[in-house]
């Protein structure tokens, strides 16, 4: 008893002092702003809250400019090693000179920004000039009204234990090379995340799935901060032989974590835009589908994950010829209802661009002018496509049984 009465009172004043202090505590609050309440702890999915309004305005415009009616991004992003291997099987020298005239090409063909929204490039590209006014090429693009962009990321890794699964490496150091390639006049970036649907294997497996999507979170988050849009590509290849109900159940567990890890990150999602695949069965599929079925299963993936707040998704090609992106891109578009608010467009680089080499054979030089003609050819049908005013023929963009 006598115990209980001495700490009463030491209780007491340990209750007072909290209270005075909680008193403080709450008045300082009171004086914080609400972007620091809400950016950190369990509030963390604050939306960007650690961005000012102005940076916000900035990125939803860039985003705005991208994501045009009819307008498309022209990926041109292969590193050296790539391109070359391009240009070496139709007989091309693999010179930097080579490359850059070849870019060039692509950038200032008459009438090709009346298609083009924005051009993903290589960071060598960033550094090289237009033999036209002697302008850097992001200059030369911004003059023209692409808007230019970059590709960051450096090499993949595979993942141990995960039967050949990868992740991309390069996040380490993605600030200070953005910033570099923001004040080499780039407006936004793109990541790429290659993953592989292989039933046999488990892939992608849950540890795929989570480390590929996270590191798409963090990189929008970084990009976002410089004061670059971020692009994410969760590219799922067309390899294997899977069907078409199987691959939009793995493109929605994608898209879905994809997503949540943005949000979870604080990502401004408003700010921030989609290069995914076409959902697609695998190459080796034994059933048939149409085009139209392809494209319900796109729209049925987005419809139950692709936020609202980001306005644009552009489908890369991922081993699709021309006319079948086309043709499949037209007809997402043509079953697009009210309940699909998106701009949705095409981000291609092979689809466009192996037609383009194989005119190189058996010349010692670049065919520019023949390339360029083809080029915008076959622009003016990605457009369409983009619209949804593309004319097929036949059974194009038709899943056809291997």
């Amino acid at each position: 008893m006598v115990m209980s009465a001495r700490v009463a009172p030491r209780a007491g004043a340990i209750g007072a002092r909290r209270a005075r202090c909680a008193t403080r505590s709450t008045t300082t609050t009171r004086t914080t702003t609400r972007a620091s309440v809400t950016a950190h702890g369990p509030t963390s999915c604050h939306g960007g809250a650690h961005l000012t309004s102005e940076r916000k305005a900035e990125l939803e415009a860039i985003c705005a400019a991208i994501g045009r009616a009819g307008k498309g991004i022209t990926a041109c992003d292969e590193g050296p090693g790539t391109i070359g291997t391009r240009f070496e099987n139709v007989g091309v020298t693999n010179t930097e000179e080579n490359r850059r005239a070849y870019r060039q090409m692509l950038f200032e063909t008459p009438g090709a920004n009346e298609y083009l929204s924005a051009a993903i490039l290589d960071p060598e590209t960033l550094y090289q000039k237009s033999t036209t006014n002697g302008k850097l090429f992001p200059e030369v693009l911004s003059d023209l009204g692409i808007v230019p962009g970059v590709k960051p990321h450096l090499k993949v890794y595979a993942l141990p234990g995960q039967s050949g699964a990868t992740v991309m490496q390069g996040l380490d150091s993605l600030a200070m090379r953005l910033e570099e390639y923001k004040k080499a006049g780039c407006k936004f970036a793109k990541w790429r995340s290659p993953m592989d649907i292989d039933i046999a294997n488990g892939q992608p497996s849950e540890l795929t799935i989570e480390t590929n999507m996270k590191d798409l979170a963090r990189y929008a988050l970084i990009c976002q901060d410089v004061g670059l849009v971020p692009i994410v590509e969760p590219d799922i290849s067309l390899k294997g032989d899977h069907d078409l109900e199987t691959a939009v159940r793995v493109n929605l567990k994608v898209q879905s974590m994809l997503f949540k890890s943005m949000v979870d990150h604080g990502v401004y999602m408003e700010g921030a835009l989609l290069k995914s695949n076409m959902v697609n069965p695998g190459k080796k599929c034994p059933i048939n589908y149409t085009v139209d079925e392809l494209a319900i299963a796109n729209l049925q993936v987005f419809r139950r994950c692709f936020p609202t707040a980001m306005v644009s998704a552009n489908f890369l090609s991922g081993g699709q010829s021309l006319e079948d992106a086309c043709a499949r891109l037209d007809a997402i578009n043509k079953h697009k209802t009210a309940k699909d608010p998106w701009n949705l467009s095409f981000s291609w680089s092979a689809a466009l661009q192996m037609p383009l080499f194989e005119l190189c054979r058996g010349k010692t030089e670049l065919p520019l002018k023949e390339m360029g003609e083809l080029y915008i050819a076959e622009l003016e049908k990605a457009g369409a496509a983009a619209l949804g005013t593309y004319n097929r023929n036949g059974k194009e963009g038709d899943h056809s049984a291997k």
